[in-house]
């Protein structure tokens, strides 16, 4: 069960990550985009197209631009990428941990 200290970090970590986008990458930075990489701890182009309804061309476009600025990592498996939000991925992963207790 999620207690109020993770719900907390997540929430800081949220805000700091929102601030950030919006300072360097003002161009693409847009409140669905940045719920949707905090939503799930990976993304695909597809997603992005859908979620914010842009083209598959747009969207790879925002995708490299995250994975350059370091907010997301691309991992090929097959012959699809995955964006893998790594911090969120280590925030999940620690869910029941005593660091979150």
């Amino acid at each position: 069960m999620l207690n109020f200290r993770w719900i907390l970090c997540i929430s800081t970590k949220t805000f700091m990550r929102n601030a950030l986008f919006l300072y360097m990458l003002p161009k693409i930075y847009s409140e669905d985009l940045l719920n949707l990489i905090f939503r799930h701890p990976y993304t695909k182009i597809e997603y992005v197209q859908k979620e914010i309804g842009v083209t598959r061309l747009t969207a790879t476009k925002y995708l490299e631009q995250l994975c350059r600025e370091g907010f997301l990592r691309k991992q090929k498996l097959g012959r699809t990428n995955f964006y893998i939000n790594d911090e969120l991925f280590n925030l999940l992963s620690k869910v029941g941990s005593e660091t979150y207790r």
